[in-house]
């Protein structure tokens, strides 16, 4: 039924697309992006509230609109829809929705990898991943929650046909865990964290096994951004001020994490916490590295792979090479006329070079 959902989505998603062209036209001045909580990705949030955002928004003449949106894959489907000019979301997620839905989509900044945000757990007995052979697993499906999975049961020689996956919304997941008949589930922080706390609670495998993998990334739409490349200027530019202060390790930083930490619905030390397992890139120049490293385009195919395999790619899909990804130095990998997710380094090399 969810990849039912996700199809008839797409469909819609391309009606809307075609209807708001115009809304995507040169020589704009107002942009919106939205993001949702995550520990990589307050930072906007907080950008906006310290008008970091407005004073590079200002710099280039235009003005960009930060939003915050409750509920993640709405986020994404809004974007998709032409209702946003960017959002932050996953690797998989960009691939899954919004390209395999016909929008051609830019990563302007890959911000962060998942280094332990991402975890599988197991409540009794089981220690390790072959323990969850015949039994039930708790995710969100088809998010990268699933993906991990597949990683996770691939590490211990098994597949998706020795257990079974029970879709769960993200907003279900710590309650199902909290009842006698729930024993295993995948997670992201903060809930993992709650999680893994609980006692007789063992983490069996996690995103830092497979660092780079999961991706948080800022996308946004590449014709929007080719005809105003003042919105990829003062995206990019705001982003490292924030993570740059962020980073800074004086009064100003704990103010803001402190902000971030509340926002998120935790604590300082909470938040750190979450932190210390998002590889987040704090200098341009750390995010180019990532993003230009020969393995992006590994990771991607393996990401497509997996996409394929459960049917996120579109009904008519034909191989995992249906959509098209472009990386740095011109390498392009799946159906080369059909590009539709980009991971163009232009933005954050010059934010690297200082030249923003």
């Amino acid at each position: 039924m969810r990849k039912f959902v996700r199809f008839l989505g797409i469909a819609a998603v391309s009606l809307s697309v075609f209807a708001s062209t115009s809304a995507l036209a040169a020589g704009r001045t107002d942009f919106k992006v939205c993001w949702t909580i995550y520990a990589g990705w307050m930072p906007w949030g907080q950008a906006k509230t310290q008008g970091i955002v407005s004073k590079w928004a200002k710099k280039y003449g235009i003005n960009v609109d930060v939003v915050q949106l409750n509920d993640y894959v709405e986020s994404i489907n809004q974007y998709t829809a032409g209702k946003f000019d960017g959002c932050a979301m996953t690797n998989m997620d960009a691939l899954t929705i919004p390209a395999s839905g016909g929008v051609d989509s830019t990563a302007l900044i890959v911000s962060d990898y998942s280094n332990g945000n991402d975890g599988v757990l197991i409540k009794g007995k089981g220690k390790q991943v072959a323990d969850l052979k015949g039994q039930q697993i708790n995710l969100v499906q088809f998010s990268v929650s699933h993906y991990l999975l597949a990683r996770a049961l691939e590490s211990a020689h098994m597949s998706e046909r020795d257990l079974k996956v029970v879709n769960t919304s993200d907003a279900d997941i710590a309650g199902a865990f909290a009842t006698p008949a729930v024993h295993n589930a995948v997670t992201w922080n903060p809930m993992l964290a709650d999680l893994k706390a609980q006692p007789n609670v063992s983490e069996v495998f996690d995103s830092s096994k497979i660092p780079g993998e999961i991706m948080d990334m800022m996308v946004v739409n590449t014709k929007t951004l080719h005809d105003n490349p003042a919105l990829g200027k003062a995206l990019t530019g705001a982003w490292f001020e924030m993570v740059a202060l962020m980073h800074a390790n004086n009064a100003d930083s704990a103010t803001a994490l402190t902000a971030m930490a509340k926002a998120s619905g935790t604590d300082l030390a909470g938040f750190k916490g979450q932190l210390s397992t998002t590889a987040l890139f704090y200098t341009p120049k750390a995010a180019l590295d990532f993003v230009t490293s020969p393995d992006m385009p590994k990771i991607m195919t393996r990401v497509a792979k997996f996409s394929f395999d459960h049917g996120l790619l579109g009904q008519d899909a034909k191989s995992a090479d249906e959509v098209g990804m472009a990386f740095d130095k011109g390498v392009v990998i799946g159906n080369k006329s059909n590009v539709k997710l980009r991971f163009d380094p232009t933005y954050v090399e010059m934010a690297a070079a200082g030249k923003l």
